[in-house]
């Protein structure tokens, strides 16, 4: 099936990329965009079956990620960020939870799930207050997410809860005028006393997975982390596939010949592709063995969770100085705008997130000299 769905994913270059050069700076990405990914069957590739989604293999949609990314790092952002949300509330959330959410097949949804909110228990209701940002997608979402943090009645430690709800009970705050992912709509929003079923919620330390196979078993982090290093991955396949095309018919100020006869540009592509090369089959290894590791035992070890962390924290930093070499190397046909501008722009935006931050590195290093 990964063969279909690529080639679905590639069918969207043109017009994805159309939109994106289209789309004014601070607008959000047009929803015919998102309904494209959808008609072309690329909804819920990582949300389990039971519920509507695909279920594919880590491995495989991480390629699709990467393959919607190199159209517009905007879509594939907006894109993956709703498919993984939608995976966790899909496997996690139990029955009356799921139906709920999935009544009408698999939403758009969008949100915030570091602990920025706090909710009190009424009866079978949480009722939330908290502010949020980063909320990516969240314009054209239907359903909405947020962390919270729970205090127990007998005053212990705090539950931490992934819990959503319908988009309309959220108030969008925009807020929005950013470097790069500028289409994005990673707004603010807030809530105040959103009541919400308990049923919609689970605890983000101890998900309980209600159904889909092995991979759910990862958990929140090293699914995200996939999805991450998949967006990028498809823009600095762009970036280098824009510097390719401009290389015959480029030459730079007092140089004698086009930049693709340049015995230095030559070197620095090749190098840039090796490095993008070994990054890309870092993660599908990564993705594969933790994959295969929670089939044979019911879970990952920290070392392998950390690994696919890493991996992706590895191509979204590589990304961002690729981008950044290639913008260099390619002199004032970069300066204009242009593809190789936008992917400049996201993957150094992408490079800010906590799944792009030194904490992978730490944990995986710590998790080894553990295990020594």
């Amino acid at each position: 099936m990964s063969a279909i769905h690529l080639d679905a994913a590639r069918d969207l270059f043109d017009q994805l990329d159309a939109a994106a050069a289209a789309t004014p700076p601070g607008d959000t990405m047009p929803r015919a965009s998102l309904d494209a990914i959808a008609d072309a069957g690329l909804l819920g590739l990582m949300v389990p079956r039971e519920v509507g989604g695909q279920e594919l293999p880590l491995a495989d949609i991480v390629d699709v990620y990467e393959e919607i990314s190199r159209a517009d790092g905007s879509a594939g952002w907006c894109s993956f960020a709703a498919d993984c949300t939608a995976a966790y509330f899909g496997a996690y959330l139990g029955d009356a939870g799921a139906e709920a959410v999935f009544a009408d097949g698999v939403p758009l949804m969008a949100g915030q799930f570091a602990p920025n909110g706090t909710a009190t228990v009424e009866g079978d209701e949480l009722v939330v207050d908290g502010d949020y940002q980063f909320g990516s997608g969240i314009a054209h979402a239907s359903w909405a997410g947020a962390g919270v943090l729970v205090t127990p009645p007998d005053g212990g430690n705090p539950d931490y809860l992934f819990a959503c709800m319908p988009v309309g009970e959220v108030e969008l705050r925009g807020n929005w005028d950013v470097l790069g992912l500028q289409a994005t709509s990673s707004f603010d929003y807030g809530l105040r006393g959103v009541h919400i079923p308990r049923n919609q919620a689970f605890d983000f330390f101890a998900p309980i997975v209600h159904r889909g196979g092995p991979m759910y078993t990862l958990g929140v982090i090293p699914l995200t982390a996939a999805g991450h290093a998949g967006w990028a991955l498809g823009v600095t396949r762009r970036v280098l596939d824009e510097l390719a095309a401009i290389a015959t018919g480029t030459t730079r100020m007092g140089a004698p010949s086009s930049l693709a006869t340049s015995e230095r540009f030559l070197f620095e592509y090749g190098a840039l592709e090796g490095r993008f090369r070994a990054g890309r089959a870092w993660v599908r290894e990564a993705c594969a063995e933790a994959e295969a590791e929670a089939a044979r035992d019911g879970a990952v070890s920290a070392i392998t969770a950390n690994l696919l962390r890493e991996a992706c924290r590895n191509v979204n930093q590589g990304g961002a100085d690729i981008a950044r070499e290639a913008y260099l190397l390619a002199g004032t046909r970069a300066l204009r705008d242009g593809p190789i501008q936008r992917a400049f722009r996201d993957l150094h935006a992408g490079s800010q997130h906590f799944f792009a931050s030194p904490s992978a590195a730490v944990d995986l290093a710590t998790s080894l000299l553990a295990k020594e």
